[in-house]
């Protein structure tokens, strides 16, 4: 072990996953199933190139996968529950004034037809149509670091319809059809319900064309940025303007239309691993909505190398909110990209081998709460160092948990 890290850092650390043990075992009723999903977690947080139950065992000691897979099958406990822990525990370690909601969604690509909810469909994972799985998430992201809060399961139409799949892949009867935006809606609901603070809610254009998603944020006097593609619609006066109508306008130089916006301003929007990432920006207002000191905005974003291929959000912010603020709010959707990668890359996220509903679920919390746990013991090695070094810290965001676990021995 490097001198790096001292017996005292890796005291609290093992201190730290007792303490993540201890939060969830109450959600086991057996002795010895909170045991297993104690070592389930470690096995996670392992150097094992797989994170399979097979890989699993070996790291645990255990001669066959049954256990683990037990636990992920047949054993009596709520997912759902350690998910609501796993929020508590995320808020609690990295919450902050300035705390940011991201929807996203990403594929697990997968062989055969058996698994829940496959099917050939889209996934930004490949860039490609894929026989895969596709979740949705909502991460939080603050000064401190980012984590996964929440997860669901898309499931397609052909799967909510098919009695005999449902049955063979266990998924539960009042379960149905549901769309990204919706199942997005459904997560955020749960977690503003459950008391979670946060300055903005930011998306890609799968839910930001979604008006209604926009709406119940709205009826909730909830900030948000998200994005738009070519053909969704936005509301200036008496008109509704298709956007890539408006962005081909402003391509082309509109005096008028950049002259409503304010002009092009070049901003950051955020720190990245080389210095700030600056772009042009310009917003345009749309209508007013009901809510009062509340204002929308069409934000739009253009690159300094390929200005021909600008991209825009539509805005629902405090009045008075800068330009400034809202180019560094949409610069944070990036943060959900490095928590996948991280997820996927050092605890084993699309490592599963699980087929049924329930399986997916619980493989998926457990793992999103091991990546939480590294992403808080990183932000306590960063807390750590700051007040050992009299320079500026770190920006946000620029050391990923393999190059933490990397510097520090652990991987």
């Amino acid at each position: 072990m490097p001198q790096t890290v001292d017996r005292k850092t890796l005291r609290s650390w093992s201190g730290g996953l007792d303490a993540v043990s201890e939060r969830i075992a109450p959600r086991f009723a057996r002795s010895e199933l909170r045991e297993r999903a104690r070592s389930y977690l470690l096995g996670l947080l392992s150097g094992a190139e797989r994170k399979n139950s097979w890989q699993l065992a070996e790291v645990a000691g255990d001669a066959t996968p049954y256990g683990f897979q037990h636990l992920l099958g047949r054993a009596n406990w709520d997912a759902d529950l350690v998910r609501d822990d796993l929020r508590e525990y995320v808020l609690e370690h990295l919450g902050d004034d300035e705390g940011v909601l991201i929807v996203d969604e990403t594929g697990f690509i997968k062989k055969g037809e058996m698994s829940v909810g496959v099917k050939r469909q889209y996934t930004g994972t490949a860039g490609k149509t894929e026989n895969c799985q596709v979740g949705v998430f909502l991460c939080y992201a603050s000064r401190r670091g980012q984590a996964f809060i929440d997860r669901e399961l898309y499931l397609p139409e052909e799967w909510a319809e098919d009695k005999q799949r449902r049955k063979r892949a266990g998924v539960p009867e009042e379960v149905g059809m549901r769309t990204k935006p919706e199942l997005a809606k459904e997560m955020l609901e749960r977690a503003l319900g459950a008391g979670v603070e946060a300055g903005w809610v930011v998306a890609d254009s799968v839910y930001g064309d979604s008006r209604r998603l926009g709406m119940f944020l709205e009826e909730r006097e909830q900030p948000y940025v998200l994005a738009l593609s070519g053909k969704a619609h936005v509301w200036a006066g008496f008109y509704q303007h298709r956007l890539s109508t408006v962005l081909e306008s402003l391509q082309q130089g509109d005096p008028g239309l950049e002259e409503a916006g304010g002009g092009w301003k070049r901003l950051s929007a955020g720190d990245g691993s080389k210095g700030p990432r600056l772009y042009d920006w310009l917003r345009l207002p749309l209508n007013p909505p009901m809510q009062e000191g509340f204002e929308r905005w069409l934000l739009v974003r253009r690159s300094i190398e390929d200005p021909e291929e600008p991209s825009a959000y539509t805005v629902f912010a405090p009045k008075g909110t800068p330009l400034e603020k809202l180019a560094k709010v949409a610069g944070m959707r990036w943060r959900v990209e490095i928590g996948f990668e991280e997820a996927k890359g050092e605890v084993g996220l699309s490592h599963y081998e699980v087929r049924s509903w329930h399986g997916w679920y619980r493989h998926i919390t457990l793992t999103l709460f091991a990546h939480a746990f590294l992403a808080v013991i990183r932000a306590k090695g960063i807390d750590i160092e700051s007040s050992q070094e009299k320079g500026a810290p770190k920006p946000e965001g620029t050391d990923s948990l393999l190059a933490f676990k990397r510097k520090r021995g652990l991987s």
